[in-house]
């Protein structure tokens, strides 16, 4: 690690306040989706396991396409995401990770979690902690400096990691659900080996609620609606509505505020419609003068059901005895 001078250390606080004013600006640290109804496990651990069998996800999302900004360009992100159940004992688990390039920094996190559900009447209650290690990276040759310093590197990076921790719940009632949870419970700092510079990492709280309308001709209308709150400082919502046909096609509209209208569909194949392809195309509708006015996001989820195998006890006869 390079030893950090008076140059340097004015670089990383002017690099740390900009920071902050763009998360200020954007009221969230954590990466946005618009397919945010299909990945509760990023917001909740207590999604984790939460329906039977196993559920894998993985997303790519390319955010305000052709951007070209001063330093770096337009966000990148990628989510996977893996849950199971340990048979009927009520737990589940799961496993996320993202990695999340925005300009000249990069932030990757992988977090475990557990989660405990009980059958209540009419639904299911869910608890769940989340645990894992969050990184952040500092690319020194995607700076652009006005006036460059000879003190001040412009090749190499910096990166550094933290201990990450979450916790979350989830009424399931069947027509509908409701989930409270909060990410980087204990707010990580990175100072990139200085302790004059803070850039902490907010706790963010989340509230996604949905409700299923079973309606004519195996049509399924689900409204969606996700609250972000970053230290309850700062609040932003998106809202939308999916309909399902025959578990198969789905296609909705989204509109998170004041930023975007999007568009969402998805298709079913296989048999038993466990491999879902989905698309969302994000057109912005505001601060088109910092950004590029459509993003685009590809996700693939795959549902294994648990295979459970019962015994049948099957009547033998032989020449001596039956049993």
């Amino acid at each position: 690690m390079v030893k950090l001078n008076f140059s340097l250390l004015r670089f990383f606080l002017i690099l740390s306040a900009g920071l902050l004013y763009a998360v200020q600006s954007i009221a969230q640290q954590d990466a946005q989706f618009t397919q945010y109804m299909y990945n509760g496990l990023f917001y909740n651990p207590a999604f984790a396991g939460k329906d039977a069998g196993y559920r894998f996800s993985a997303l790519h999302r390319t955010q305000w396409l052709n951007y070209s900004g001063t330093n770096g360009p337009a966000p990148v992100t990628q989510l996977v995401t893996a849950s199971g159940t340990l048979g009927d004992r009520g737990i589940g688990y799961g496993l996320t990770f993202v990695n999340d390039n925005i300009g000249l920094t990069n932030s990757q996190e992988i977090n475990l979690a557990l989660a405990y559900h009980k059958n209540i009447r009419g639904g299911k209650l869910s608890f769940g902690v989340s645990g894992g290690v969050f990184s952040s990276t500092i690319n020194f040759d995607e700076f652009n400096v006005v006036n460059p310093d000879p003190l001040v590197p412009d090749t190499g990076s910096e990166t550094q990691m933290n201990l990450n921790f979450g916790a979350g719940v989830v009424l399931d009632k069947g027509n509908y659900y409701v989930g409270l949870s909060s990410k980087h419970l204990n707010e990580p700092g990175f100072d990139f080996g200085d302790g004059a510079i803070d850039n902490q990492l907010k706790n963010h709280t989340y509230l996604l609620a949905g409700y299923r309308f079973k309606t004519f001709a195996l049509w399924v209308f689900e409204p969606v609606f996700l609250l972000k709150t970053v230290s309850f400082n700062n609040f932003s919502y998106d809202v939308s509505v999916i309909a399902t046909h025959k578990q198969k096609i789905s296609g909705g509209i989204a509109f998170r505020g004041e930023e975007s209208v999007s568009l969402l569909i998805g298709y079913s194949i296989l048999k038993d419609n466990s491999l879902k392809i989905g698309y969302a195309f994000d057109l912005v509708v505001g601060g088109l003068d910092a950004k590029s006015p459509t993003s685009h996001e590809f996700m693939l989820t795959y549902n294994l059901p648990s295979v459970s195998r019962e015994l049948q006890k099957v009547i033998q006869r032989t020449p001596r005895f039956r049993f």
